[in-house]
């Protein structure tokens, strides 16, 4: 079989979930294995994180240019963590044939500090199962980088022979520092890790690297293994492996910060109009998908309802394939959940979305942020006082539906500030 038939065949036998943004060189991949096509790759990939924090393996399948659009929830996966597989399949163009440049997908392994394999014809059946079982051992999104070389390349079936882990989120108690540190020793981890894959076959001699033939052969890109000095690297693309020959693990001993030793955690200003939606979503024990914004704080005491928050806009689709509950302000649904929004709209979700509509960006200065009415208008929105309690309770009683967008409009006070809560 082809290449990518085998890609396809790997990803059929390790996952649930499959989501597509069709492009050259991955567009027959997504075709076989019947992935859904999605508006744009952030959403596809917040899907996929979404189905991670239900217990479902997923894949987003993109070509080079995509993985610019979903680096953001790429990067904070990594610092929030996620719990079950989530693999990106990267298809590079590197001789621009049909891409407008011929970008290489593996530095976004070193900017996320997420697993980049790159598997040549004999390992490509090993290096998708071991792509999931990475992403769950290290609680982080992992990459697969393939290019026309290995998919038009015949490749011999193999078993896929999986170990199916469990990743985890950070902890709710520990403060962003914190979270970041813990990312660190994971991303120590995932060096020692590649250092022992046996997806590495070096040798000594000239060093291919995924679909290049050598002596010996590399397969996980980053972190890079350790190989002979002043080996000869035959790779496709940019000199990754070269480049990065002398690349360290992030220091160890730096301390995972908890709410308790910074004695002190924040929550919402004194006067948030909102305050009485979010008494009624823990009142009701409803857990939500908050936005980046001032809805993230509702993953901290005193309402503790908030599973997990990637990204600015990110709620949306995470909440579709999870919790089913969003909470997000007007700005971040601006900015760029309302892509997500469209998407699962058309796909009929069932998904309750609240949008905190307070016109400011109220977490970087209050900057006005336009009336968000009017860009609505396609998902017939309810508009509801944030003070309107018998309102609010009853639209939060209603029975699922496709989509319910709920605009809840509060004015902030001025000069408002977080409020400090010591520990």
């Amino acid at each position: 079989m082809k290449g990518y038939e085998a890609v396809a065949e790997a990803l059929k036998q390790c996952v649930e979930t499959i989501y597509t943004v069709p492009g050259y060189p991955v567009t027959e991949i997504g075709a076989l294995v019947s992935a859904k096509v999605v508006t744009n790759e952030k959403t596809a990939l917040e899907y996929a994180l979404g189905d991670s924090l239900s217990g479902r393996r997923s894949c987003v399948i993109v070509k080079n240019v995509g993985m610019n659009a979903l680096c953001d929830p790429l990067i904070n996966a990594t610092t929030q963590g996620l719990i079950s597989g989530v693999v990106i399949i990267a298809g590079d163009d590197p001789e621009a044939h049909f891409s407008q440049n011929a970008q290489d997908s593996r530095y976004f392994g070193e900017l996320a500090q997420c697993p980049v394999i790159e598997p040549d014809n004999e390992t490509l059946f090993a290096a998708v199962a071991s792509a999931f079982e990475a992403s769950e051992r290290f609680s982080r999104v992992a990459i697969l980088r393939v290019t026309p070389a290995l998919l038009n390349d015949e490749v011999t079936y193999v078993e896929v022979v999986q170990m199916i882990r469990h990743g985890r989120l950070a902890d709710p108690d520990l403060t962003i520092a914190g979270r970041v540190a813990r990312a660190d020793k994971g991303t120590a981890g995932l060096f020692a890790w590649a250092e022992r894959s046996p997806l590495n076959r070096i040798r000594g001699g000239e060093i291919g690297v995924g679909a290049v033939g050598g002596e010996s052969q590399i397969a996980i890109a980053y972190p890079p293994p350790s190989f002979p000095s002043g080996s000869r690297i035959i790779e496709i693309g940019r000199p990754f492996l070269r480049e990065h020959q002398q690349l360290l693990p992030p220091k160890a001993g730096k301390s995972s910060e908890r709410f308790a030793d910074r004695g002190f955690f924040r929550t919402f200003c004194s006067g948030c109009p909102f305050k009485p939606l979010f008494s009624l979503l823990k009142e009701r024990k409803m857990k939500v998908i908050p936005d980046i914004g001032c809805s993230l704080l509702l993953m901290n005491p005193p309402y503790s309802i908030g599973i997990a928050g990637y990204c600015l806009g990110s709620s949306i689709a995470i909440a579709a394939q999870s919790t089913g509950v969003a909470v997000i302000g007007d700005g971040a649904l601006l900015h760029s959940g309302i892509n997500s929004l469209i998407d699962s709209k058309e796909k009929e979700l069932p998904l309750l979305v609240l949008v905190l509509a307070n016109r400011r960006m109220a977490m970087t200065g209050g900057q006005d942020v336009p009336d968000i009415k009017p860009y609505l208008s396609w998902a017939d929105p309810v508009e509801i006082a944030a003070e309107d309690t018998e309102a609010l309770s009853e639209v939060l009683s209603l029975p699922e539906s496709d989509i319910k967008v709920i605009i809840v409009r509060g004015v902030c006070p001025e000069e408002a500030e977080y409020e400090k809560v010591e520990c």
